[in-house]
């Protein structure tokens, strides 16, 4: 009896181990599932049977079944509530079909709240029609390198895609800490140390250092920063995106590209508070950007060429666009070393007007200035630019003014027509040059329908200014006659709205 006694409490603590190892090991993997995002290595030998055979779980729409390798986020556990945490089972799928060699990560209609998400190479990620990916308001939910906060990430990837007609939503509204009609009061993720200043929020999407790289017919709603981030990336098609941000929030720039080349925007719509489309150069230049057929609307610069410029741009071309009620209609901002040159603008039909002076600007429908960001900038040149076929109304005139140290040369404007219109708000923004940012910042000066200093080579070939009644803009056409060399002028004309030729 003793010794039977001795076996059966041997066998009970031998269950008792066996117990609290399983009960740890399920720990183990709770606390690994809420933590850590997945990478195939990681996760790979939880596939469903299913799926590792091919066979989809939950059915198919018939255009996704045509598509070859399909993983469906809701295979692998999502379940698109918008209640619950879904980054687990999108990254799960990601990775599977990146294992796979690629296919489509398929998003079906639902609401996807998520943390930062990682695309990986030859992935189309399909976001359905009625499908919205929602990027988490916490800072907990993205990377302690602020660098790489963004609700979708491509690093160093190849052959990488994002369509379907679904949305991508930043949430900005839950970073807003005051709202105001001139410009909101917004949350800085700043007290960490991740982040340094007011600008402390994440961007929707990025593609960073990667090659090949697609984004068509999707919605880019909300962001709390930059929406569409291109940065040191080759071979870029941007394509019917419709891009809409809060139109009060500071920084949500429509789409900013950066020291890339070979990127097209076409068919795009955007309308948000900061600037439409930016391009800069930081760590490299910037070569053949083409944009074409876009509708744009901006509390700041609709198109812009800088402020950040330590490399050089070339071979720019921004052609059929329309630009509605911006602040800044075309922009160039030099204000570091690198140059910029070759840029046409053609068949453009702008709007500009005047909102507040906490915005960059002042109401110019076409804006070139360069000039020194501090006082210790070398700043590079501004030449051959060209300004074809556009056609506008504007609260304000032309701007072109390089420096001392900066002259532009080879501006030409042809087939040009401006109407400047008295919409009641000239007092507070006539009386200024805006030079911002760094250079003199704003500086007491009259508007003039076309102001040049610092230039040389400019054309002006069929012009025609038309001006509204009420206007008390002291001159016409402004050349300071010390700093504006070769200046051509044919088929120039000033005249008013009474008396303007049909």
């Amino acid at each position: 009896m003793e010794k039977i006694g001795r076996t059966a409490l041997l066998l009970l603590l031998i269950s008792l181990s066996l117990i609290l190892s399983f009960n740890k090991r399920s720990q183990d993997s709770s606390t690994k599932s809420r933590k850590v995002l997945p990478t195939t290595a990681s996760w790979g030998g939880h596939i469903p049977a299913s799926i590792r055979k091919g066979e989809a779980q939950q059915p198919l729409p018939p255009h996704i079944k045509q598509r070859g390798q399909v993983c469906n986020v809701l295979d692998y556990g999502a379940k698109g509530t918008g209640n619950e945490f879904d980054t687990y089972a999108l990254q799960r799928a990601i990775d599977h079909c990146a294992s796979e060699d690629g296919g489509f990560v398929y998003v079906p209609p639902g609401h996807y709240l998520t943390a930062t998400l990682y695309l990986r190479s030859n992935i189309v990620l399909y976001i359905e029609e009625n499908a919205t990916i929602y990027g988490s308001p916490n800072q907990r939910d993205y990377s302690t390198d602020s660098d790489r906060w963004y609700v979708i990430l491509a690093e160093s990837m190849d052959n990488v895609e994002i369509t379907g007609g679904g949305t991508v939503d930043g949430q900005a509204e839950k970073f807003v800490v005051r709202y105001d009609s001139r410009k909101n009061i917004m949350v800085s993720w700043n007290q960490t140390g991740d982040c340094i200043g007011d600008e402390c929020r994440p961007r929707l999407v990025g593609f960073l250092d990667s090659r090949n790289i697609r984004v068509k017919d999707v919605h880019f709603h909300q962001p709390a920063y930059w929406c569409l981030h291109i940065a040191r990336c080759s071979h870029m098609l941007v394509e019917g995106v419709n891009i809409f941000g809060d139109f009060n929030i500071p920084n949500n720039d429509g789409i900013d590209v950066e020291d890339s080349n070979n990127t097209r925007i076409v068919n795009c719509h955007i309308d948000t508070g900061d600037d439409g489309i930016c391009s800069k150069t930081i760590l490299g230049p910037l070569f053949n950007l083409t944009v074409s057929d876009c509708w744009i609307r901006t509390k700041s610069s609709a198109v812009k060429i800088g402020s950040q410029s330590r490399h050089d741009f070339l071979h720019l071309r921004f052609e059929r666009l329309i630009i509605v009620d911006s602040h800044r209609g075309l922009s160039l901002q030099l204000r570091d070393g690198g140059s910029i040159s070759d840029v046409v603008f053609a068949n453009i039909d702008l709007s500009t007007r005047y909102y507040d002076p906490s915005w960059w600007g002042r109401a110019e429908p076409i804006y070139i200035t360069a000039c020194r960001r501090t006082p210790s900038t070398v700043v590079g040149s501004i030449s051959d630019i060209y300004f074809i076929n556009i056609a506008g109304t504007s609260e304000n005139g032309v701007f072109l003014s390089g420096s001392p140290d900066s002259i532009l040369r080879g501006i030409k404007f042809q087939n040009v027509t401006l109407s400047y219109v008295d919409s009641g708000r000239s007092q507070l923004m006539e009386s200024y040059h805006d030079y911002r940012p760094g250079c003199r910042g704003l500086v007491p000066h009259n508007s003039s329908g076309v102001f040049v200093q610092y230039a040389q080579d400019v054309t002006l070939e069929n012009v025609t200014v038309i001006w509204g009644s009420n206007l008390e803009w002291g001159t016409a056409f402004e050349f300071t006659p010390k700093s504006v060399g070769r200046l051509s002028l044919s088929d120039v004309v000033s005249t008013t709205f009474s008396s303007a030729f049909p």
